[in-house]
């Protein structure tokens, strides 16, 4: 149901046009990393195409490096754009909270994307994907391959409630199995910041089973950490967001690169087609969307490998 409703919404915002003159400010990361390069991609398609169906609506789309930078972007967006509505991918979790706390109580209708705010309630809509079955079929992977007292390490993202939910999921996954985890520490979802802990790590732990890099770009900068140190037949590496790099490694059944989990950048399309059709519809828009996770394998890697793909 939830699949048919993005292509009905996706449908009805291109044919609305709202009775009255509307703004949509949107706020997402830069392109600091593989994932955000794509969701950039998306959303600049998505707005380019509303933007011609609704030509009396207008889109303000901004990127920022940090926290600081995207409260100040949305606070010009209220001052100075006057936005009704307002779809975000927060930064961080915990620094946006009370700046979009404070936009929607002054009646801008919120959507919030992937990454959750540290308090719930605050938006209208939220749009992510499953970051539990993210984590946790990652986590499943790794108990149903690895043996008993096999020696793992994680690198977690940037802190966040995805971050969060991501690791508490594999980690529920692994309980029972025997699989340990030798450590963990943020990445920061940045291939050099994961270059340089798994540096660390290879020169802290002469026995490394797995790698479970909870994003493509870390587990790019994990596995040249891997190959420089001479160590590629000793471990394997699960990312996760499919990049196409890693998928075409796992369709060429490459063994150091075995699976990987879906967690598709398209999502910031859904939030903003969802957010157009709840101001020129008055459709009802609100509630959570998540979309779940997949695991790519061998066998199913052709139906995720995409050419033209930015990411």
């Amino acid at each position: 149901m939830k699949a048919t409703l993005v292509a009905t919404t996706a449908l009805l915002g291109l044919t609305a046009v709202p009775a009255l003159s509307q703004t949509v400010g949107i706020s997402i990361p830069a392109a600091t990393h593989g994932w955000a390069g794509a969701l950039n991609f998306h959303a600049e398609r998505t707005v380019a195409r509303l933007a011609e169906a609704n030509p009396d609506m207008e889109f303000v789309l901004t990127t920022t490096s940090d926290p600081g930078q995207q409260v100040s972007d949305l606070e010009d967006m209220v001052a100075t754009r006057g936005i009704d509505a307002l779809v975000v991918l927060p930064f961080e979790s915990e620094p946006l909270t009370g700046p979009i706390a404070r936009i929607a109580d002054s009646g801008v209708w919120v959507t919030v994307v992937d990454r959750g705010l540290a308090q719930e309630g605050i938006e209208d809509l939220y749009v992510a994907g499953d970051n539990d079955s993210f984590g946790r079929t990652a986590g499943q992977y790794f108990a149903e391959t690895l043996d008993e007292g096999a020696q793992v390490v994680v690198m977690r993202g940037i802190a966040s409630t995805v971050d969060n939910e991501r690791v508490a999921g594999f980690e529920a996954a692994l309980e029972g199995s025997g699989v340990e985890v030798a450590a963990m520490d943020h990445g920061n979802w940045n291939r050099d910041t994961a270059f340089n802990l798994m540096q660390d790590w290879l020169s802290r732990f002469p026995e490394i089973d797995a790698v479970w890099a909870a994003d493509d770009d870390m587990a790019v900068g994990a596995l040249a950490a891997i190959d420089q140190a001479g160590r590629t037949g000793e471990m394997f590496v699960v990312g996760g967001a499919g990049m196409k790099e890693m998928v075409d490694r796992i369709r060429n059944s490459d063994p150091i690169v075995p699976v990987n989990v879906t967690y598709p950048p398209s999502m910031i399309s859904t939030a903003i087609e969802m957010t157009v059709l709840g101001l020129t519809a008055g459709a009802p828009m609100s509630g959570d969307f998540i979309i779940a996770s997949e695991l790519i394998t061998p066998e199913n890697a052709e139906n995720f490998y995409f050419e033209d793909s930015p990411y």
